[in-house]
């Protein structure tokens, strides 16, 4: 391998090391850990993720390893970004890995092979390993491209992560509005469900870094690739996680990983609207109801009302 890895962890144990072991069997030669501090309210926080930074540190190959180890907790948005910058402050291109997203062998060389294809590309933001629109059978191509920015298991540059911002100031500007709907091709229910969700990252209402990705890709035409066939498992489903605390959906559950077969077959980008449509459908399960809940959620009183009818229709 010849790509530096960006390893994120912070309190799970049982999922860091075999993600660690993968590395592992990579051998990249540069090795950057990050991990948010414990929250001093969760009982055998501090603990775990004492034992989650020696797991993911423990290298016995040829490797430079740096680390960004909080002391205190900073959250999602600001812990996991702030981490993407120190990576991309020391590197101009590298993998990046959660510690719940465990990838096929293959997905390394993909990465380091489409990094060095695309990296002088402006039009790309990032490669994935993940695939959540099913296995496309019969392609000539080993990966497809599409706007949308699957970010488990995945590869970038910094003259691309440059553009990110945190907290979505861009989303103020009308211009922003008109761009959204050029990317989308004016679909009605995409663009409801997006606007509610930059609404919300705008006003600060989720603990998350990764929407505000999707906004600094989409603003500045860029795409991403994601593979004929899916290259990653999340293994980070369940009670424990931050995010993927509920029952796996059914595209993640069909998501299998297999092997990529090398030399790789680079596509054309005729098909970007097309792949966009079956990401909606199948990776996002874009409804008008989704759309709706989405567009609404920003507003706290619509939130409790949504929320409250939900509730009472489940109890029938």
């Amino acid at each position: 391998m010849q790509s530096a890895v960006l390893f994120l962890v912070f309190n799970r144990p049982e999922t860091t090391v075999r993600v660690f072991e993968s590395i592992r069997r990579a051998q990249p030669p540069r090795l950057y850990v990050a991990a948010d501090g414990p929250r001093p309210a969760r009982a055998g926080e501090p603990e775990r993720c004492a034992e989650v930074r020696a797991i993911a540190t423990a290298v016995d190959w040829p490797c430079k390893v740096e680390t960004l180890f909080r002391d205190e907790n900073l959250g999602c948005k600001r812990a996991v970004s702030g981490a993407i910058d120190w990576f991309f402050a020391n590197e101009a291109e590298g993998v990046i890995l959660e510690d719940d997203i465990l990838p096929d062998p293959s997905f390394f060389p993909y990465c380091d092979a489409l990094l060095a294809r695309y990296r002088d590309d402006a039009n790309v933001a990032m490669i994935s390993g993940c695939n959540l629109i099913g296995d496309r059978h019969g392609a000539d191509a080993s990966y497809v491209f599409t706007h949308y920015m699957h970010i488990w298991g995945w590869a970038s540059w910094r003259r691309a992560w440059c553009h990110y911002d945190a907290d979505m100031a861009g989303w103020a500007d009308p211009a922003a509005k008109r761009k959204l709907a050029d990317v989308l091709g004016n679909r009605p229910r995409a663009m409801a469900y997006w606007s509610g969700i930059f609404d919300q990252m705008a006003a600060g209402t989720i603990d998350t870094w990764d929407y505000q990705w999707v906004f600094a890709a989409w603003m500045r035409d860029m795409i991403a690739t994601i593979p004929a066939h899916c290259l990653i498992e999340n293994i980070g489903y369940g009670a424990n996680a931050t995010h993927t605390t509920g029952d796996m959906p059914k595209a993640v559950r069909a998501a299998r990983p297999r092997p990529m077969a090398f030399p790789l077959c680079h596509p054309d980008r005729s098909e970007v609207r097309m792949i966009d449509l079956l990401e909606e459908q199948h990776a996002f399960g874009l409804t008008w109801q989704n759309a709706l809940r989405a567009r609404l959620a920003h507003v706290p009183l619509l939130r409790r009302l949504v929320n409250g009818v939900r509730t009472a229709l489940n109890r029938r």
